[in-house]
């Protein structure tokens, strides 16, 4: 049911005199407010609506999803977003192979009024048999069991000040270049099971740094660290072997004065470990979790971290 919003007035009455009048008009419900596209000049809304949810406008990341997926939003009639998310889709253009859900926020105002179960739904939709996936915080993964997403893997984020110690891994790592890319992108379909070309031919501008680890002149894996909200964070990180995976996290880690963020797949212990003897200490977990299908394509022994955890 729509509700109503009153505004106060005066008029000029006779005589000199003012009199007050109340005028009533009828605003949308939650449910009556229509689901739209949004495009990268939403970018502002966007980062107000993680602000408002105490989270960093992280402008600089939704931006780059804006751009290379497809944002949903619901716009309040008071200004600004009521709710939005982006899906990255990966795979062929128009039928592609899975899409990855991220960015889910709902404005505090309009908190616990079922209106992020809504866009969920309709991105579910509007996604028809594409199979999904997302990483969830423990708050969000009710919601997406509900919808029926099911639990699949887990990541842990790792953050701090980098300090190499002790014998580092000796794999070379150098600076990716534009020949490069073509290479990059036939390892990460390998790696993650589709193609994102899309993506990763975006990453050059996106990152501060794009490295290759390469072994007899042959490119054996990459990385990338890109800014955010005075941290760098790493991702994605590809690698044949963990060995690989520790030398690009640490060539990226030198050539920074920023703290490191990243979101290691918990199976990688012997990373992980790594990188907590190295300052990163763990902030927390994500669910990663899929829906029609029992799990993530590709090679998940050489997928170390996503890009990150809003596009997979």
């Amino acid at each position: 049911m729509a509700k109503r919003a009153c505004v106060r007035t005066q008029t000029g009455g006779r005589q000199g005199r003012r009199s007050d009048s109340l005028t009533c008009v009828p605003t949308p419900s939650l449910a009556d407010l229509p689901i739209r596209r949004l495009t990268h000049r939403d970018l502002a809304a966007c980062a107000d609506l993680s602000e408002d949810r105490g989270w960093p406008r992280e402008e600089h990341k939704w931006g780059f999803l804006l751009t290379a997926g497809k944002g949903y939003g619901i716009d309040d009639p008071g200004g600004g977003l009521v709710t939005a998310c982006v899906v990255t889709e990966y795979g062929p253009y128009g039928d592609p192979d899975l899409g990855a859900i991220g960015m889910v926020l709902v404005a505090e105002r309009h908190a616990r009024q079922g209106v992020g179960r809504r866009l969920m739904r309709h991105v579910v939709t509007a996604m028809g048999t594409t199979p999904l996936t997302l990483h969830a915080t423990p708050y969000g993964r009710p919601l997406y069991e509900e919808l029926g997403f099911k639990v699949t893997g887990r990541a842990e984020t790792v953050r701090g000040r980098f300090t190499p110690q002790g014998r580092e891994p000796e794999v070379g790592t150098r600076a990716a270049t534009a020949e490069d890319l073509a290479t990059i992108v036939r390892l990460d379909e390998e790696v993650f099971g589709t193609d994102r070309t899309h993506i990763v031919t975006r990453l050059p501008a996106f990152a501060d740094q794009l490295r290759v680890a390469e072994e007899n002149g042959r490119i054996i894996g990459y990385a990338g660290v890109w800014p955010n909200m005075g941290a760098h964070v790493v991702g994605p990180l590809i690698a044949r072997d963990t060995e690989t995976a520790k030398a690009l996290l640490g060539s990226l880690a030198a050539r920074t004065d920023r703290p490191l963020r990243t979101d290691i797949d918990v199976r990688h212990e012997e990373l992980l470990a790594w990188a907590k003897e190295r300052g990163l200490a763990s902030t927390g977990f994500n669910s990663v979790m899929t829906y029609g299908i029992p799990e993530l394509p590709g090679d998940w022994t050489r997928r170390f971290a996503p890009l990150t955890v809003a596009a997979g």
